[in-house]
């Protein structure tokens, strides 16, 4: 299990949460392909940030940026998730890997297919198992939250947040237009509700509840109008901040599950 070579497309929230795991479960040989600007919110528990500050460091877990399959391999000599900027996957040819995870979460498959490795594992809606992945992971909260499906597709996506101390829709904050997003907070801040989050060509962008600023996209991102860009937490609990959270541990948790069934 060790020698499994896993490539994990995504570096973001919950891409990260199944690298962690599956390092913690002992296999080494990680690479995440990210995009050369992510858009991640959850920014303190996502090893994208390696895209940009060269390392980062979830739960004693490393990721370094590698920009070859060279330097990746060094990553893995030195017991480092590998990081990749690969927005086109280019290097699934080079790495041949045992198992590929599709994390990217964006609803909809963006090219991932069943040939690309011996296991292929799509993570919530937009693939089907048997004819896009072998598995495919339930990503809903609810009942069959982490299910693994063998024949056909996840939940389709509601369009709404998962709920925290009452909250939904009012916890996201989302960008009112496009433009480059200026933060005027940092993740881990309390906030109340009318806070100045940041602006957007002139636009502000205000808490809607009080709690803890969870998540936020980084400051200069270009973002479009509608993205998710950050996420206050209601509990208040800024520990919450730099942990991984229960939906996530219980979706990598399935990923790792799926993994030993085929390969244990």
């Amino acid at each position: 299990m060790s020698d499994l070579i896993v490539v994990i497309k995504g570096a973001g929230e919950m891409a990260s949460a199944v690298a962690w795991r599956l390092y913690r479960s002992h296999m080494r040989q990680i690479l995440m392909l990210e995009t050369a600007a992510p858009l991640a919110v959850r920014r303190a528990v996502s090893f994208c940030e390696a895209v940009v500050d060269g390392q980062q460091i979830v739960e004693d877990v490393t990721a370094k940026r590698a920009d070859n399959i060279d330097s990746v391999r060094v990553c893995w000599q030195k017991s480092q998730l590998a990081v990749s900027v690969d927005p086109d996957w280019k290097l699934l040819a080079g790495i041949q890997p045992d198992v590929v995870i599709d994390a990217i979460l964006a609803k909809h498959n963006l090219g991932t297919r069943m040939d690309e490795a011996p296991l292929v594992i799509g993570l919530g809606p937009g693939f089907a198992a048997g004819q896009d992945v072998h598995l495919v992971v339930e990503t809903q909260r609810g009942h069959h939250l982490g299910r693994i499906i063998t024949a056909g597709s996840a939940e389709p996506n509601t369009g709404i947040p998962g709920e925290i101390s009452g909250y939904t829709e009012e916890r996201v904050l989302r960008a009112p237009c496009d433009g480059e997003f200026k933060a005027a907070y940092s993740i881990g801040d309390p906030v109340k509700k009318g806070d100045r989050i940041g602006t957007i060509a002139s636009q502000i962008v205000r808490a809607q509840i009080d709690g803890v600023l969870r998540g936020l996209i980084r400051s200069a991102s270009h973002v479009k109008q509608g993205l998710k860009i950050g996420d206050i937490d209601p509990r208040g609990d800024a520990h919450y901040c730099h942990t991984i959270s229960d939906k996530a541990r219980a979706i990598s948790g399935s990923v790792l599950e799926a993994i030993l069934r085929v390969y244990n």
